[in-house]
């Protein structure tokens, strides 16, 4: 469209994906800026003084911060493909469950990841629970904006590819496909969909990523 455009991510994190896969269904052209978090860019610190975090979306030398913000800015910029459903209640209700996904579940998951013994285990039931609440959401849908993906797919997209790392190196399994039959096959078809499946990144490194992470997080527990 020959508008300036740039995306600031990481490689690796799942906010940054949100906007990412927007702007491909959109059609829309943009620049990737990679950050290394360990030595943010000048131009990183600028745009987003107040939390300096990634994603950042520059449009027309204009900052917008925050991945869910960015989701509803790209909407309202760019018509074509529509994510959030254009009636005002279906519009709040799928703004409410990306909430949740931020504020409760992916919380409650990572508690389970960073958890060790009793803790980990107490961690346990509330992810369950709020995995159990989106499996509600999913009845008679394909995805949760309908037959095509939507705002809300995308704010919960984390789940389809982060949830099984997760899982592999703690070794222990979070969502059992037989009691959330739809949920299980709304990950599916969400991580194979051509537009979201050629963005994932490498799962090797992604494991790797996490087993550090994980065994910093173990033994910073041990030490206390």
């Amino acid at each position: 469209m020959g508008e300036e455009l740039k995306l600031h991510r990481t490689w690796s994190s799942p906010f940054g994906l949100r906007a990412v896969w927007a702007l491909h269904i959109k059609g829309i052209h943009y620049d990737t800026i990679f950050e290394d978090l360990s030595q943010k860019s000048p131009e990183l610190l600028q745009h987003n003084p107040v939390h300096k975090k990634i994603p950042v979306l520059v449009h027309k030398g204009k900052p917008i911060c925050e991945s869910l913000v960015i989701l509803e800015y790209i909407d309202e910029t760019w018509k074509e493909a529509p994510l959030l459903p254009q009636d005002p209640y279906e519009k709040a209700i799928a703004r409410f469950w990306a909430k949740f996904g931020d504020d409760k579940l992916l919380p409650s998951i990572w508690s389970v990841f960073t958890g060790q013994g009793n803790e980990k285990n107490e961690a346990l039931g509330p992810a369950v629970q709020n995995l159990e609440l989106l499996e509600e959401q999913l009845k008679e849908k394909k995805f949760f904006g309908g037959e095509e993906i939507g705002y809300l797919d995308l704010s919960l997209g984390w789940l389809a590819y982060l949830l099984d790392v997760f899982e592999e190196v703690i070794d222990l399994k979070l969502l059992d496909a037989a009691k959330l039959p739809l949920l299980s096959a709304w990950m599916n078809n969400f991580y194979d969909a051509p537009v979201i499946k050629e963005h994932w990144p490498p799962r090797d490194k992604l494991v790797t990523k996490f087993q550090l992470l994980h065994e910093n997080y173990q033994k910073a527990l041990a030490a206390k």
